[in-house]
C-alpha cells in the first residue's frame, strides 16, 4: 500500500490462511525474505514481483543478486528513489543505491522519467524470461513528456533516447533519468534561448542502452559532441562512461537530510541553474 502496487482487482484477493489463492502477499517489514520468497515463486513457475522503498534494497540485495544469478525474471518495484523522499531523512533516502543495483550482473535497472517511460519499463520487465528488473520510481510528481516533441529519436525500450532537440545539429548533450530529466529539459530550453544547440537524452536503463548496436548508440550520443552534462539524484559512479572525462555531473556526493523535497534539491544543488552553469563550463567558446 505504501507504494500503490497492490493488485486492486477484487478477484485477486489477499493471501491468508482462509484464502490461500490470494494474489496479494503481505510480507510485512522483511525485505530480504520478501525477495527470497519471490525467487521461490519464480522458480516454481509463477511471475512474482516485490515492492518496497528503494533504500531497502540494502536488505534485499543478496536475494536480488540470486534473482540475477539464477536467471529469474522477478520484478522489483522500488519507489521513493532519492532525497525527494523528504522528511524521513538520510536513513531513508537512497544515494548510492542506483550505482549498487547497476553493478549487479544480469539485473535491468529502469529509472523512468514519467508515466510513459514507466509503462514502457513495466512492459520491458514482463518481456524478460531470464533476468530480473528493478523499476526505480520517484515519489514526487513529474511532468509528462510530450510524445512526438521536437527532434525525438529512438525509444525508452532501447535504454536511452532523444526526448528534445530544437535544431537539427547539436553542440551540447544533457542527460538525465527519473525526476531529474525535467530539470535537464528546462535547462536545455534556457541554453537554447542563449544561443546553444542542446540535445536532451533520457537514459532510463543503462543495461538496455549498452546492448544496442554501435550505430544506435552513436546516433543518440554522437562521439563528436564532447560537451556533456548528466544529472541524477544519486552518485556519479558509472556516469563517466556516458559523459566522458570532459563532461560534468550534477548529483549527490553525500548523504541526504531531512526536509521537503524541493528544499533538499535546492540545498544539494540538483537544480536547473546548476545544470545550466555546468553546461556553460563544458561548452567550447
Amino acid at each position: 500500500g505504501s507504494n500503490n502496487s497492490i493488485n486492486s482487482d477484487p478477484a485477486a484477493g489477499h493471501l491468508s490462511r482462509d484464502n490461500p489463492g490470494g494474489r496479494n502477499f503481505h510480507f510485512g517489514i522483511r525485505e530480504h525474505a520478501m525477495a527470497a520468497i519471490c525467487n521461490g515463486m519464480s522458480l516454481c513457475g509463477l511471475r512474482s514481483y516485490a515492492a518496497t522503498f528503494f533504500v531497502f534494497t540494502d536488505y534485499m540485495r543478496p536475494a536480488m543478486r540470486l534473482s540475477a544469478l539464477m536467471h529469474q525474471p522477478v520484478i522489483y518495484i522500488l519507489t521513493h528513489d532519492s532525497i525527494g523522499l523528504g522528511e524521513d531523512g538520510p536513513t531513508h533516502q537512497p544515494v548510492e543505491h542506483l550505482a549498487a543495483c547497476r553493478a549487479i550482473p544480469n539485473l535491468l535497472v529502469f529509472r523512468p522519467a514519467d508515466a510513459h517511460e514507466t509503462a514502457v519499463g513495466w512492459r520491458v520487465a514482463l518481456q524478460q524470461n531470464s533476468r530480473p528488473t528493478a523499476l526505480v520510481l520517484t515519489r514526487q510528481n513529474v511532468p509528462q513528456l510530450k510524445m512526438g516533441d521536437t527532434g525525438q529519436k529512438g525509444s525508452p525500450e532501447q535504454g536511452a533516447w532523444v526526448v528534445w532537440q530544437p535544431v537539427p545539429d547539436c553542440d551540447l548533450i544533457l542527460m538525465g533519468t527519473g525526476s531529474e530529466l525535467s530539470l535537464c529539459l528546462e535547462a536545455a530550453k534556457q541554453l537554447h534561448a542563449a544561443g546553444r544547440r542542446p540535445r536532451v537524452v533520457s537514459v532510463p536503463c543503462w543495461e538496455l542502452f549498452a546492448e544496442q548496436t554501435r550505430e544506435y548508440r552513436e546516433e543518440i550520443l554522437p562521439s563528436r559532441v564532447t560537451a556533456r552534462v548528466a544529472c541524477e539524484a544519486g552518485l556519479e559512479m558509472g556516469w563517466r562512461d556516458l559523459t566522458g572525462f570532459s563532461g560534468e555531473f550534477v548529483g549527490m556526493d553525500s548523504f541526504g537530510a531531512s526536509a521537503p523535497a524541493e528544499v533538499l534539491f535546492g540545498h544539494f544543488g540538483i537544480t536547473t541553474e546548476r545544470i545550466v552553469a555546468a553546461a556553460q563550463r563544458v561548452c567550447k567558446p
